[in-house]
């Protein structure tokens, strides 16, 4: 099976955190839906006839698309890419984009799943954040999408904010557990270069959260998922049985994908790809019919190392009968004999063939991860 992610980089303003490729310039979207269009063609053979089980439009702000351009978009890919008789197709929407019947057109256009960015349901953090949305337009848009018969949905929450509390975490999450949604996606906040809370803090005019608050933030976290009968399947994922995003677990297991528009990513196990991140410079190549991309060739203990790194943030953890088969048996005991000193200690366990953190070691993924690591 086979992704496709489409990269839609057009905003109406900058979030504070927010370090994605974007552009406020939304005048070049229809030259940009054409080029999309067009470089989905030019790229025809790039998943070597896989099938396509998920698509998912992110940005940027898809949602600034009408309906019926996304309906077009979905209709030319199916007509180049064989897809699979029941995908995966999810919609990146800001609750401020939306208007009676917009889901419904959606719904019609061939998408199944909506990602909402709710962030925050404090309206003081979301004007901190940046974000253009306030609290009564996220429940808003949740109404309308249920009224709309879709099930599948997913709500953004951003938490370890500077001033956020567990109490105030905790709030976000009954809250948005209040609409019947089926799945969460929750990030502590990152301060990125370039970015305004960057900018701040070089500036010495933003704290980042404490590591000792951020941990208390993640095990609550955990705590009230369990509770409302959502599984952690990834770090920063979480969802009711039957609603794991089908599209991000294919990035955790090394599922092909192919990136279109600026700034997106390609992968298919051999190579990585990544394309221009410039709206004209993306649209003049395209026409002109040349993929504007950098392309790294991927060596064996490089992938290997991603699949180490993407697996252990996840339930399914390392299948040790994958890497012995798709990689070799120097590296699966490679993993063997370092994993023992992590399990002994209880940061790690073995299921049958699978390496999986435990909530213990989870807290300090990042260190794990990073000693498991192959320089073979």
């Amino acid at each position: 099976m086979a992704g496709i992610y489409i990269h839609i980089p057009f905003c109406k303003s900058f979030c504070s955190y927010c370090d994605f490729y974007s552009i406020t310039d939304n005048s070049l979207k229809d030259a940009l839906v054409q080029s999309v269009i067009r470089e989905a063609s030019l790229r025809s053979s790039y998943l070597d006839g896989e099938t396509v089980e998920t698509v998912y439009f992110g940005g940027g702000t898809p949602s600034l698309l009408d309906p019926a351009t996304v309906a077009d978009i979905i209709a030319a890919l199916k007509n180049i890419f064989p897809f699979s008789g029941d995908p995966e197709i999810t919609f990146e929407v800001n609750p401020d984009d939306v208007y009676e019947g917009v889901f419904n057109e959606l719904k019609k256009a061939g998408i199944n799943r909506i990602s909402l960015g709710v962030q925050s349901w404090d309206d003081r953090r979301l004007h901190y954040l940046g974000r253009r949305h306030d609290a009564a337009q996220s429940a808003r848009a949740l109404e309308l999408v249920f009224s709309e018969g879709i099930k599948n949905v997913s709500v953004d929450i951003i938490y370890g904010v500077p001033g956020m509390t567990t109490a105030d975490l905790k709030a976000d999450l009954e809250k948005t557990f209040s609409f019947p949604v089926t799945h969460l996606s929750a990030y502590h906040l990152t301060i990125e270069e370039g970015t305004r809370f960057g900018r701040m803090k070089k500036e010495g005019k933003l704290k980042e959260t404490e590591e000792e608050i951020s941990s208390s933030m993640f095990s609550l976290l955990g705590k009230v998922c369990r509770e409302h009968g959502f599984i952690h399947y990834e770090i920063s994922n979480f969802a009711r049985e039957g609603y794991i995003s089908r599209h991000n677990s294919s990035y955790w297991k090394q599922v092909p994908y192919l990136g279109l528009g600026p700034s997106a990513h390609s992968f298919d196990r051999r190579s990585r790809q990544w394309n221009v991140s410039d709206v004209r410079k993306y649209i003049k190549a395209v026409s002109n019919g040349e993929i504007p991309c950098e392309r790294e060739e991927l060596d064996r203990i490089t992938v290997f190392n991603e699949y180490v790194m993407t697996s252990l943030r996840t339930m399914w953890g390392i299948d040790l009968t994958y890497v012995e088969e798709f990689y070799d048996k120097e590296l699966h005991d490679y993993l063997v004999n370092l994993s023992g000193k992590y399990i002994r200690y209880g940061l790690m366990k073995r299921e049958k063939n699978t390496l999986v953190l435990t909530d213990q070691g989870s807290m300090i993924s990042d260190n794990i991860i990073t000693e498991l690591l192959a320089d073979l």
